[in-house]
């Protein structure tokens, strides 16, 4: 039987990249996003594959309000039937000083990369149990253990989904569903242009990866699951630095988010 695979932020990045990976890979994929428009963009790029593939269902949706990603989550049962994976990808970025900061942009990461995860998690766990098991697949960041001086709120709220995930997958481990945390480091898409309070100067010290290589390691881990994936040796270096030395780290992040 076909898997079928909800995500959220579908309508561009790295969600938009992991929808369009399932669907080659032969899953079915519910994609969701306030952007009507290229969700539908999207439908018509996935229709015009020639390769053999899955079927792809457009959503929209806002991962702020609890009632439309449980309608989202509904209407992806209703389609295909059941409901095996959740890739919570939605987020947003957020730069500047944290008590200078405009208050709606704090209250926008937080609502979307908090509340949005949280609400895609308790609207999918429960079809998932339904069907004895899945896979939840969150997208955090190399900076949710980071010292992230004009970037703090957006580590803390990385902090955040790394520590929901590593909780919740005691919870449901009885429930046959498994819960993998995605690193994700610095990556080539709209994120940085889009990102609240201003976009960053791209550093050529810190590598950036393209958004398919994101989505084609996430199809990956659900074929061998992991708890925790970081993609990239620097990445990997970056996580460790900032245990080992937190002070010299910040600095390094200071002169990127200033």
């Amino acid at each position: 039987m076909t898997q079928v695979v909800f995500i959220t932020g579908a309508s561009s990045g790295i969600g938009r990249a992991t929808a369009l990976a399932f669907v080659k890979a032969g899953y079915h994929v519910a994609g969701t996003a306030r952007r009507a428009e290229r969700l539908s963009e999207l439908q018509s790029e996935i229709s015009a594959l020639s390769t053999s593939q899955g079927e792809f269902l457009p959503i929209t949706g806002d991962v702020t309000h609890a009632e439309s990603i449980v309608s989202a989550v509904a209407q992806t049962v209703e389609h295909f039937g059941q409901l095996d994976i959740l890739v919570a990808n939605a987020g947003v970025g957020q730069r500047g000083v944290m008590v200078d900061a405009e208050w709606e942009d704090l209250e926008t990461l937080l609502r979307t990369n908090i509340d949005g995860v949280l609400h895609s998690i308790r609207a999918c766990v429960p079809e998932m149990r339904k069907q004895g098991g899945g896979h939840i697949i969150t997208i955090s960041s190399v900076a949710y253990n980071l010292v992230s001086p004009y970037a703090a709120t957006y580590a803390a709220s990385k902090a955040f989904v790394s520590s929901i995930a590593n909780s919740i997958r005691i919870e449901v481990t009885k429930d046959n569903i498994k819960v993998s945390d995605f690193l994700v480091g610095r990556t080539e898409t709209e994120f940085n242009e889009n990102r609240l309070g201003g976009s960053i100067k791209r550093s050529k010290s810190v590598p950036t990866m393209t958004a398919d290589t994101v989505a084609e390691a996430i199809v990956k881990v659900v074929k061998k699951p992991k708890n925790t994936v970081i993609l990239r040796f620097f990445d990997r270096l970056l996580v460790l630095g900032n245990r080992l030395v937190p002070g010299i780290i910040g600095k390094l992040a200071a002169r990127q988010y200033q």
